[in-house]
């Protein structure tokens, strides 16, 4: 993995006195590109119960690791993020209420994402009049899954691969279908046999169930944090909506449902409404079992 990793020295402010005690800060990620997840350190000298890190316009929450002085948090830089410098504002509280607040850059660089020419039954080009209403419900649906925030951690180190196979069709990829340009691909795309079982990469509370118009059989997992995993395109489904699942537990079976070409397993992750590689967040988090 390519990591990169930034230490910053952070002074305590409290009230009106400025403490000299400080903190570390440090980041690592597989890139600082459009689509990459960041996992951010806090490292501290005194115990904090309380982090977050404010960053492209959202607000990321922390967590506690093993120690009390050290906070992790995962942050999301957009698939439409432009290049240039991005402010990131540490805000956090030590145990004896003395305030944190420390703002650093990520500097994230350009890239370039391919074309993909794919030809697919018209209808889900120009979907006729009659199911429009039906695609306005189901993304409003899908929109306020992932608007949800539960505050509590649910997922625990690093995250699975949902099926074996390998990637077809990359995250970002620009979408030409019949044609016609459409919009960029917010997920991966894994090679895998109709009926594979598409198993949960990490723990999560199963916030959707569905049949919808492009993505077919959908299976939306909640993993706290306003961490999102969304699977689309199964040929049928293993759990119910409310249902709490461990890593590795079934969700569902791969299929060829909604818009597709052929069977394979569709991965959208979102984290705090970011659309992000579902194959960024792994690597980000890939050392911490």
């Amino acid at each position: 993995m390519n990591s990169l990793a930034i230490l910053l020295l952070v002074s305590f402010l409290g009230g009106a006195e400025n403490d000299a005690r400080q903190i570390e800060v440090s980041h690592l990620a597989r890139s600082l590109q459009p689509g990459e997840v960041v996992l951010i350190t806090v490292e501290s000298q005194l115990p904090l119960k309380q982090m977050e890190g404010k960053a492209f316009e959202k607000t990321f929450l922390f967590y506690p690791t093993t120690e009390d002085t050290v906070w992790q948090g995962l942050i999301g830089i957009d698939l439409e993020t432009t290049a240039g410098n991005y402010p990131v504002l540490m805000n956090g509280t030590t145990s004896d209420g003395v305030s944190v607040q420390h703002s650093y850059e990520l500097q994230v660089e350009h890239k370039e994402f391919p074309t993909r020419r794919l030809t697919v039954d018209e209808k889900f080009v120009n979907p006729p009049q009659e199911m429009m209403s039906r695609i306005r419900r189901e993304s409003r649906r899908v929109s306020e899954a992932f608007a949800g925030l539960n505050p509590d951690k649910l997922w625990d180190h690093s995250f699975l691969s949902p099926v074996p196979g390998a990637t077809t069709s990359g995250f970002g990829k620009r979408s030409i279908l019949n044609g016609q340009p459409r919009s960029p691909h917010t997920g991966t795309d894994f090679d895998a046999a109709e009926g594979t079982p598409v198993k949960a990469p990490n723990r999560g509370k199963v916030v959707l169930v569905s049949n919808l118009y492009y993505s077919g059989n959908t299976v939306i997992l909640d993993h706290g944090q306003g961490l999102y995993s969304y699977f689309g395109h199964l040929s049928r489904f293993a759990v119910e909506e409310g249902q709490m699942i461990s890593p590795g537990d079934r969700v569902g079976d791969v299929g060829a449902t909604g818009r597709v070409t052929g069977a394979h397993l569709h991965w959208t992750v979102r984290l705090n409404g970011t659309r992000v590689d579902p194959l960024s967040l792994m690597d980000a988090l890939s050392g911490l079992d």
